[in-house]
């Protein structure tokens, strides 16, 4: 009995790996999807400039990729995303179209490292629901890196954004009777996972 159990193991072990070493060979296009934990920079009111730093909060992401070359491969993105960030009791929200241009290296079977730059471009801006309409840039760049784990035609990966440039939003809050301007650092940071299917 012993025996049979080993050998059963053995043989899901065996088909484990063999089912990893053929993860998506090749090139590929297909969806993703998955959550954002993120923040922005910091909350500036021009009546006192003390700065408020953001607590992070869960966003999400859907979108396409296509895979170009095997063991060392190149992946563009379009991705819809939407992020949240905590200022106290106030939410800023963001919403943008991300196109990351990676190149990525497989290092061991299905594990592979990626990075590379990020075009960004923000769709629309509100702080407690006052709607901002003039963010410093529109488009910006910031960086993506991190790991991924392909198994068949199913991709998991974790990886870091981070805008390059300051990229300030301001805008007139009345909350306190009277109109101070106030500025939020637009720029991301934050831990992105996703689960991508190649079609």
């Amino acid at each position: 009995m012993k025996n049979l159990k080993k050998s059963a193991y053995l043989v899901a072990i065996l088909a484990f790996i063999s089912f990893s070493l053929n993860a998506q060979n090749g090139s590929a296009f297909g969806i993703k999807g998955g959550l954002n934990y993120s923040a922005n920079g910091d909350y500036f009111e021009s009546i006192n400039e003390n700065s408020k730093n953001p607590d992070r909060n869960i966003g999400y992401h859907i979108g396409v990729f296509g895979k170009i070359g095997n063991k060392l491969y190149f992946r563009p993105e379009l991705v819809y995303t939407a992020t949240k960030s905590d200022y106290d009791s106030d939410h800023f929200n963001v919403k943008k179209i991300d196109a990351p241009l990676l190149v990525g290296l497989k290092v061991l079977g299905p594990i592979s490292v990626f990075g590379g730059p990020s075009l960004q471009y923000i769709l629309n801006t509100d702080f407690d629901g006052i709607d901002i309409d003039n963010v410093e840039d529109d488009f910006s760049v910031g960086l993506n890196f991190g790991i991924a784990l392909s198994l068949n035609k199913i991709g998991i990966d974790l990886r870091y954004e981070r805008g390059f440039n300051n990229n300030e939003a301001t805008f007139i809050d009345n909350n306190i009777g009277t109109d101070v301007t106030s500025r939020i650092d637009t720029r991301p940071d934050q831990l992105i996972l996703s689960l991508s299917i190649a079609l």
